[in-house]
């Protein structure tokens, strides 16, 4: 006889025992998360820094497109452009003739969150009505009874170089007379280095008011005040179309975003006058001057 043969199977293997992570394990996996977030972030922050001024620039361009095609269709006139008039630090009329209606303050003016009367005048059409071009991505200033009452930012962070276009009663003699001696631009014909002359400035949100960024060449002090959201840089836009930003030097340009973060108008010191420069000799020439040569000097030292 033969015997039945019985066959064996081997057991299955159990399910290996998981091991939990011990103290000294989870430090050093905390530890690297902490040195990877603390490289990552500034990284990811630098790169959105830097799409939020690009995105700025392309706006600067955008308006500044706007501007040309509304000089083409006026005949080679440029956008009014109402400010300031006299000695005094007035503010422009609400007009739809204005290259931009409204005046920005850390009230609950209905001007701040308007952005219908923004478009619907000025350059307003030549930018398919489109308020966002008016809005730098980084400015997001309100004041904090804006704030109480839901806004998380103003129509508009843009301003126009008081020196550009018919700036009303400031401008009737040919000449802004903020600025004597200076040639207002009331045509684009009249503009002898379009690529050295600003039209549009990224502004400090503490001194954009009324759209018309204004300084006096004879005076050493900010009246207004660009921005510098950017790594302290603005967007200036210029009137042969294009855009660039340019970075400050100097400490006091660089005043707080916030409201009544600047205290305007203040005074220049002799050393602190390199950005003050860089802005006054871009933003109209000496009266008789036909080109480069005639870009006025006649500041205070």
């Amino acid at each position: 006889m033969f015997r039945s043969a019985h066959l064996r199977i081997a057991p299955r293997p159990g399910p290996t025992p998981c091991r939990g992570l011990t103290l000294v394990e989870l430090l050093v996996v905390i530890a690297v998360v902490s040195v990877l977030a603390a490289l990552l972030l500034p990284a990811a922050a630098k790169a959105k820094e830097k799409a939020r001024a690009l995105q700025c620039l392309g706006n600067a361009r955008q308006m500044m497109t706007a501007w040309m095609l509304y000089s083409d269709d006026a005949g080679g006139y440029l956008p009014y452009n109402v400010g300031g008039a006299g000695t005094g630090r007035g503010v422009g009329a609400r007009s739809r003739l204005n290259w931009a209606d409204g005046i920005l303050d850390w009230e609950l003016s209905p001007d701040n969150t308007n952005a219908h009367a923004l478009v619907e005048g000025g350059i307003g059409p030549y930018v398919g009505r489109s308020a966002a071009v008016y809005q730098c991505p980084a400015d997001r200033v309100v004041s904090s009874l804006q704030r109480g009452v839901g806004w998380t930012r103003r129509v508009r962070s843009y301003s126009m170089n008081a020196m550009m276009g018919n700036a009303g009663p400031a401008s009737v003699s040919g000449m802004n007379v903020n600025n004597p001696g200076y040639r207002q631009f009331l045509r684009s014909s009249h503009i002898p280095s379009p690529s050295r002359l600003f039209v549009l400035v990224d502004e400090h949100p503490d001194s954009i008011n009324d759209g018309y960024f204004l300084n006096r060449a004879d005076e050493r002090e900010w009246i207004d005040l660009p921005a510098s959201y950017h790594g302290r840089a603005a967007s200036f836009s210029f009137a042969d179309g294009h855009a660039e930003s340019h970075r400050w030097m100097v400490r006091s340009t660089l005043q707080p975003a916030r409201p009544d973060g600047a205290l305007l108008p203040f005074y220049l010191d002799p050393e602190e006058l390199a950005d003050w420069r860089w802005v006054v000799e871009r933003m109209s020439i000496l009266e008789g001057g036909a080109d480069g040569g005639g870009y006025g000097h006649s500041y205070n030292q």
